[in-house]
């Protein structure tokens, strides 16, 4: 009977260990999951900061980011208080930040109550931070052992992940990270130099695999179960930057169907160093087991500094919210029905836009201008002349649909073969030109024998003498050449490429309906895509259309205008009950950002018919550019008796210009309507535009897809400003000044520590005061209220986002007055329309917030400037 019974438990046993062995795992693999993906350089778009946490309210994840990366999530104290000093914050505004926070009505009594508990800095997140064996380490030795094994681990995975920057591969790039640092490891005789004697046998001790190493580890560190995800989380925000990189490469896998795991092999990674630093620092583990009881998980009472913090920000919020509905008063400008424009403009909804869109309508009463999603709908991978792949044109939550190649139209068939070839020599020159450059002993040689040559180049590049050199097909003055380089829609079968007719259809029929334009089409509906011109800037990509992944829309607005072009498509609109008149013409143009150059792509595809039209409007763009220019030259610190237009152009290829432009810096507002409740009104380029009609959606299916795809994306964006600017040391890039490219992939603060991840401080900071206000993204619809009700019902991440604060929700009327907010579960509370403060139309709200910060505009010890 003994033997039986003991026979009967050990399979028992075995199964229990086996399912906390996966519980482990499981456990790490969440973790690693609360960390929000990054992209590499070459496509550097937007990402909310707080993407895993937006189950939770701001306050929860202000608590959470304390304990795992001492992080803020609110501005400090000296700022709020500045505002209120300045009477930017009303007394009306701390009642209503009080009111949401209903639950500290008792602990802070009134507003006057509040205002006395306000002295002291304020909340300090680093207290809460959780120690790790490496903090605990660095305490007990005085030596930085934390900031030793970020910088191990960081050089790296440099290594490991490169894309291409390095001439010498690591010759375990092809095994999985964790395997590839442990083959490594093994031989890296640095950590016994730096005083870990036994540090490669340890390594060699190691188990195989990365489950079987984060199993042991969980066991070894004898971490509290209750507490055991927050510690993963905490290890892996010590790497956060790689470990946002690697659930980068997962996301993109998880769109495709497959799955990546590199997230978890480095909290693996991270997981070895701590068992390591306790196998051979004397006295280590026994301080170690001293410090488990701090990881517990149990549910505390909130700091009252933060509470105090969080009411503080929330009047701050509820200040500039009067600013921003009191822009948006209902808008006697509106174009008689019966008028048909001449020019329809359908811009990227990028808050950049709304500048050069307002001064383009001010040149001419037939201009009407629109807003719609930079990639205009077209989801596509393009590939360049000569080129074997290329870039994602599309948002970072959609999986490119269509390959577009380029191909040269207007010659002969042997023509354009001829000048294909000669176009993909050149292309191979360029990349063994810049191997040899690179190669680690040729490059002795290149500077010895080349280097001098170089000299004039080197010295107009810093005089900002040098100027890129323009590409005719861009150009807005170019000749209407017969050749040209054109996107390829027909489907061919050889290499997968093109679009099928349709598809075609589908795509014409979804732009115009997104655009709520099935009538009333002018005689030129031009595509706006946009792009920035700048150089020696690692983060160029992100100044790009981020609707386009970070790469120049122009593509997709060739793509957009010629799919609306094509007959076939026209005349199957009209059984679908769009009738595009005969006249309408779809035209391709192109807003550079930096300089606010206006110009139409591929001009030598407008008939005859179209040229005049099409030449005043050139004279339009001109004149809007340089008036644009005028209006941001204010912001970029420009003398106003300096040549504008010249300074302006000259900072786009001057290569030590740190702001080149200031990209979304102040995005505040999500505005979604027709055009005429917003024209002529100065939203000082804070405001993302997306046109919309709900009388024209009449089963709402337009705006679902507004706000469950354009509206989370600018929520990522505006969050990711917001992170970057209250805590940049955490959520952002750092100094751009000391930024190393490492693996063509991202960037070092210095010659080491982790990836940097988010925003420059110079995306977000002048040198002398804060240009980005952070606040969470205030969304105004123009839609019945039970119509977005019913959005956020059917979608759950929705329903996330404006529950738990996210973003702020609103309601415009018919007659264009925002009438109630949002306050969560379906519920709506009506605004008090006297509370409205007044802002001139020669004002807008930016340079309100820059003038009233300039006697607050002192720079804090923690954020070097250059």
């Amino acid at each position: 009977m003994h033997v039986a019974h003991e026979a009967k438990r050990e399979p028992s046993t075995s199964t229990a260990h086996a399912m906390c062995a996966e519980s482990v795992v499981e456990t790490a693999a969440s973790a690693v999951r609360k960390i929000a993906p990054l992209w590499s350089l070459q496509n550097f778009v937007a990402v909310n900061p707080y993407l895993a946490f937006t189950d939770r309210s701001f306050g929860d994840t202000a608590e959470v980011m304390a304990r795992v990366a001492g992080a803020r999530v609110t501005m400090r104290r000296e700022l709020y208080l500045n505002a209120l000093a300045e009477g930017r914050i009303q007394q009306r505004d701390l009642d209503a930040a009080l009111d949401e926070a209903s639950s500290n009505r008792t602990e802070f009594g009134t507003s006057a109550r509040l205002l006395r508990r306000c002295a002291g800095p304020g909340w300090n997140p680093e207290r809460l931070r959780l120690r790790t064996v490496a903090d605990v380490a660095s305490e007990l030795t005085g030596r930085n052992w934390s900031r030793q094994v970020t910088d191990r681990i960081s050089f790296w995975a440099a290594a490991h992940f490169d894309r291409g920057q390095s001439m010498w591969r690591s010759p375990w790039q092809d095994r999985s990270p964790y395997e590839a640092w442990r083959a490594e490891a093994a031989l890296d005789r640095t950590p016994e130099v730096m005083g870990l004697t036994g540090y490669r046998a340890s390594v060699r001790a190691l188990p195989e695999s990365p489950d079987e190493m984060i199993v042991a580890a969980e066991t070894r560190l004898g971490i509290p179960r209750a507490g055991l995800e927050t510690y993963f989380h905490r290890l892996s925000r010590s790497i956060g930057g790689w470990v946002a990189y690697a659930r980068g490469l997962g996301w993109d896998a998880a769109l495709h169907g497959d799955s990546e795991n590199s997230a978890t092999d480095l909290l693996a990674v991270r997981l070895a160093w701590e068992i390591c630093l306790l196998d051979n620092i004397p006295g280590l583990e026994a301080v170690w087991f001293g410090w488990r009881h701090s990881f517990s998980e149990g549910r505390r009472e909130r700091d009252p500094e933060l509470e105090l913090d969080l009411i503080l920000h929330g009047a701050y919020e509820h200040s500039a919210q009067r600013r921003l509905l009191a822009s948006l008063s209902p808008n006697p400008v509106r174009r008689p029905p019966d008028l048909r424009p001449r020019i329809q403009a359908v811009f990227c909804i990028d808050v950049r836009s709304e500048v050069i869109r307002r001064h383009l309508e001010a040149q001419s009463p037939e201009i009407e201008t629109m807003g719609f999603a930079g990639f205009f709908g077209v989801a596509m991978k393009h590939v360049a002349l000569g080129r074997q792949d290329g870039g994602s044109h599309c948002p970072a939550l959609l999986v490119p649909r269509y390959r577009i190649e380029e191909a040269f139209e207007g010659v002969s068939e042997r023509q354009a073969q001829r000048w294909a070839r000669q176009h993909a020599q050149r292309g191979r020159f360029a990349k063994a030109w810049k191997a040899f450059r690179s190669g680690a002993v040729s490059s002795f040689g290149f500077v010895e024998t080349i280097g001098l040559g170089y000299a004039a180049k080197l010295v107009g590049d810093t005089l900002g003498l040098t100027r890129p050199t323009p590409d005719p097909r861009y150009s807005g003055h170019s000749s209407h050449s017969a050749a040209h380089l054109a996107p390829q829609l027909e489907p061919s079968e050889q290499n997968e490429s093109g679009i099928p007719h349709a598809d075609r259809v589908a795509l014409a029929e979804g732009i115009l309906r997104g655009l709520t334009l099935t009538t009333g089409l002018a005689r030129i509906v031009l595509f706006v895509g946009h792009g920035a011109t700048t150089v020696n800037n690692p983060h160029a990509t992100g100044l790009d259309c981020g609707a386009c992944g970070g790469h120049d829309g122009k593509e997709n607005a060739r793509v957009a205008a010629r799919i609306l072009n094509d007959s076939m498509a026209r005349r199957a609109l009209r059984d679908r009950g769009i009738d595009v008149p005969e006249d309408t013409l779809f035209v391709a143009g192109h807003h550079d950002t930096t300089t606010d150059e206006l110009s139409i792509l591929d001009r030598s595809l407008v008939p005859l018919s179209h040229r005049h039209d099409l030449d005043e409007l050139l004279n339009c763009f001109d004149a809007a550019s340089s008036s644009a220019r005028r209006e941001r030259s204010r912001a970029l610190g420009i003398p106003s008796h300096a040549s504008v237009d010249e300074a302006v152009r000259a900072r786009s290829c001057d290569w030590s210009q740190v702001r080149p432009e200031w990209g979304l810096a102040g995005c505040q507002a999500f505005i979604v309507a027709p055009r005429y409740r917003t024209v002529g009104r100065n939203l000082g380029g804070r405001a993302f535009l997306h046109s919309y009609d709900w009388r024209r959606d009449k089963d709402f299916s337009t705006l679902e897809q507004i706000m469950t795809a354009p509206m989370v994306v600018a929520s990522w964006i505006s969050l990711q400003y917001f992170a970057s600017t209250v805590d940049n040391a955490t959520f952002g890039a750092g100094d751009k000044v000391l930024h190393n490219v490492v693996g063509a992939l991202g960037v070092l603060e210095g010659n080491g520590g982790d990836l940097r991840v988010g925003l420059p401080l110079q995306s977000v900071h002048s040198g002398t005061q804060w240009v980005h206000e952070p606040l969470r993204l205030s969304v105004i619809i123009e839609a019945p209220r039970d119509a977005i009700e019913r959005v956020i019902r059917q979608h759950a991440a929705l329903r996330e986002l404006t529950d738990n604060g996210w973003i702020h929700l609103f309601s415009m009327d018919e007659l264009g007055v925002v009438t109630h907010r949002y306050r969560g579960d379906a519920r709506w509370q009506a605004l008090d329309q006297s509370h409205a403060i007044q802002v001139s139309d020669d004002q807008s709200p930016s340079e309100t917030y820059h003038e009233s910060t300039t006697s607050r505009s002192r720079i804090e010890e923690s954020y070097p400037i250059v």
